[in-house]
């Protein structure tokens, strides 16, 4: 099997941001369109045009898998279509390009993370979260099944693989001194984007960036079970692992297709809740070539995200303010975010 992991999806360059959006003008780096850049970043699937429909492009964060079932549920099913849509989904040649995009203005619509929005808008990154897709962190602490770990306190002394990313390192060390246990005794150690072989070869005690519905199915497939330990119960923040972004000036000019959108995603999930075996039949059909899907992870992956996504008696998306407020002052507290900066800035309930 191939095995692709989804911690570089986190890595922000924040001068590349920076520079695509001061510089390039409405075009990319070389002079095409998002869509033209590369192969993996044509359009993966369209609902069909009709006259009078509206174009939107929505890249995701990633190749497409499970979580983003209720998009083209939303498209098959004739939900866009329905709110005078005619949406485009692309697929980033670079995890990073999602919120590279939607910022410079070459896409419309992107999925990109919570923390990450607000650190883009301490770098004056003019990107506001839609909607909130995955209510709750997808990336948990993994451990081998039958470690001696039980708790993040157990770590002291062992080494913890992550990818250079200083989210995960401050997602560690505050679970740690939540359970009680010292956050300097735990050794870090970088392994690129290596997270399965790291802990199935006993190279690492732990992993921190790997997520639930993806690493831990494949890992436990591949007879390496681990235990994921949930950040949210030891400090950190319960913040939403995917959010639904857009420019502040999209979002000005474009509010009523945004809030259309909205309308027809919140469609496309309920059809997926509802018909969950024919949902992932409509995402195996437009699965992309360079990254093909297994249909058992991609079931239980399914069946891991559908109650993570349910937002109970809000409308499918509706985002907490206290949320964010919490995640806020959780990354100023770790020195991910310069002083400043206001949690209603950074999202809207449309």
């Amino acid at each position: 099997m191939k095995i692709f992991t989804r911690s570089k999806a986190l890595l922000l360059p924040v001068l590349s941001l920076l520079l695509l959006t001061t510089a390039c003008g409405g075009s990319s780096p070389s002079g095409d369109s998002a869509a033209s850049a590369s192969p993996s970043q044509a359009p993966i699937a369209s609902s069909s045009p009709v006259a009078s429909a509206h174009k939107l492009t929505l890249m995701l964060d990633w190749y497409p898998n499970a979580v983003h079932s209720f998009l083209y549920a939303a498209q098959e099913q004739g939900y866009f279509t329905k709110q005078g849509l005619d949406v485009e989904i692309q697929m980033p040649a670079d995890t990073n390009d999602a919120l590279k995009l939607v910022a410079a203005g070459k896409v419309d619509l992107a999925l990109s993370y919570q923390p990450q929005v607000l650190m883009a808008r301490g770098e004056k990154i003019p990107v506001k979260a839609l909607a909130s897709i995955v209510r709750h962190p997808l990336t948990h602490l993994m451990v081998p099944a039958d470690s001696s770990v039980h708790t993040p306190k157990d770590l002291a002394g062992k080494n913890v693989g992550y990818s250079s990313i200083p989210l995960y390192e401050a997602m560690v060390k505050t679970m740690v001194k939540a359970d009680g246990g010292d956050p300097d005794k735990v050794n870090f150690v970088d392994v690129g984007y290596d997270l399965i072989p790291a802990i199935s070869t006993g190279q690492t005690d732990a992993i921190m960036g790997a997520f639930i519905n993806h690493e831990q199915l494949i890992l436990q497939k591949e007879g390496h079970p681990v235990t994921s330990i949930d950040p949210a119960k030891y400090g950190v923040p319960d913040y939403s692992e995917l959010v639904l972004v857009a420019s502040d000036e999209g979002i000005s000019q474009h509010k009523d297709d945004y809030s259309k959108f909205l309308a027809a995603m919140r469609e496309g999930q309920a059809y997926v809740k509802e018909h969950p075996d024919e949902a992932l039949s409509i995402l195996l059909a437009h699965e992309d070539g360079t990254a093909p899907l297994d249909k058992e992870i991609e079931t239980q992956s399914l069946k891991v995200l559908l109650p993570l996504m349910d937002a109970g008696d809000k409308p499918f998306g509706y985002q907490d303010p206290e949320s964010w407020d919490k995640v806020l002052k959780w990354l100023g507290d770790n020195g991910l975010l310069p002083a400043g900066i206001t949690a209603g800035d950074a999202f809207v309930n449309l």
